[in-house]
This record gives C-alpha cells, structure tokens and sequence, in this order.
C-alpha cells in the first residue's frame, strides 16, 4: 500500500537497469530465462526516460581475467574457464537495444576503477562488485548529486541483484518502482513481499501512462 511516504516522486525519478548484459541473453553463457523476453518493456522504459530528460544508470557485473573481483558462488565457475562476463568481451556489453548509440563499448578499467562511463546527456553505466548496486559503488553519492528520490528498477534476475538493490535502496528511504515485465525472475511471493515494503510494482504500459499523461 503506497503512502505519502512511498509513493514515487516521477519527477525525481531515475531508471536503473541491472546487468542487461549480452551474455544473460537467450542462448548464451549466463542465460537467465526472460531476460530477452523482458528486453522490449525495458526499451520503451529507457526512451520515455530519455524524452523527459530524467537519468539512466545501467548496472553491470565484470569480472577481471584473473579472477580476483569474482564472487565466491561463481569463483569456480571462471577458474574451469567459464566465459562469464569477462572485461573486455563482447559478452561483458550492454544489450544492444539498450545503448543510445551503436559504437559505445564499455570502457571496462574505467568501470572496475569505480568511475561513471557516461553515454548520454543524463545517461550512464556503473560497475558493481556484488549483487547490490548500492554496495561499494558511487552510485548513492550519484543520486543524491541529482536529486533522485525515487528508484526504477528493470533489468536481469530478480532473486538476486535486482533484490539486493531494492532493498538496499529501501534503506537508504528512496522510493521505489519495480517494472514487473521489463524484469526477468519476478515470482509471486517477490512481488507481494515488495508490496509489503512500499514498493509499487506495476507494468510498463501502466506506468508510462501516469508518468507520460
């Protein structure tokens, strides 16, 4: 149940997309189910964020070639030679359909040095070392510096980063949308659990039509 408290400020609103990445796509290394599915609700997501001149953040997960920033539950995986999300692979990329422009290409020891790679007026991508994109990121400071109370979330695998971040989020007290259908992993007992602590979780063409009304 959404309160005075709770309810998004949609002018105060910025979209962060979490680990879209080429190789969660259908048929590649790290699939994650729906995340292709997902991909054409986030898109139109993006490009009303992007007419209204609010900010974009695109999480991502990279690991170094040595394996040194891996986390654990994967840290077996790279050793056996797993082509996970490595820097500087054409699987480590954004979704295509996602970049503002063709030729961007992650800037990767840029992002592992914990800077910003900015893409757009209002639009960038940030590393993170671990499931939440709040934690041992600039991404907090980033908010503030804009002004953002209000969170919107979409992207790749619910259960695990996108969780994270939105209750990392809650406890910073920003508000918070999650996108159902620009999500992959979204069950049942997540969604009401989000109810339950303020979260609105809706679909992308409601949203739009509030937001775009």
């Amino acid at each position: 149940m959404l309160d005075q408290y709770t309810a998004p400020d949609h002018r105060r609103s910025a979209l962060v997309t979490i680990d879209v990445q080429r190789d969660t796509l259908d048929g590649q290394p790290l699939e994650v189910p729906g995340t292709s599915a997902a991909l054409p609700q986030l898109v139109r997501a993006l490009e009303s964020f992007r007419a209204r001149a609010l900010p974009v953040v695109h999480v991502v997960r990279i690991y170094r070639r040595d394996g040194s920033n891996v986390d654990l539950c994967r840290r077996a995986l790279l050793e056996r030679g797993a082509p996970l999300l490595l820097a500087g692979s054409a699987g480590s990329q954004l979704a295509g359909s996602l970049l503002p422009s063709p030729e961007i290409v992650l800037d990767a020891e840029r992002l592992l040095a914990g800077e910003l790679q900015a893409i757009g007026e209002r639009e960038w991508i940030m590393y993170k070392p671990r499931w939440g994109a709040l934690f041992g990121t600039p991404l907090e400071a980033h908010l503030h510096s804009l002004g953002v109370t209000t969170l919107v979330i979409a992207g790749c695998n619910f259960p695990n980063c996108p969780r994270t971040t939105i209750y990392e989020a809650s406890e910073r007290d920003l508000r918070l949308v999650v996108l159902a259908d620009a999500l992959s992993g979204l069950y049942p007992r997540g969604r009401e659990e989000l109810d339950r602590i303020g979260v609105w979780v809706t679909d992308t063409d409601s949203y739009l039509r509030v937001v775009e009304e």
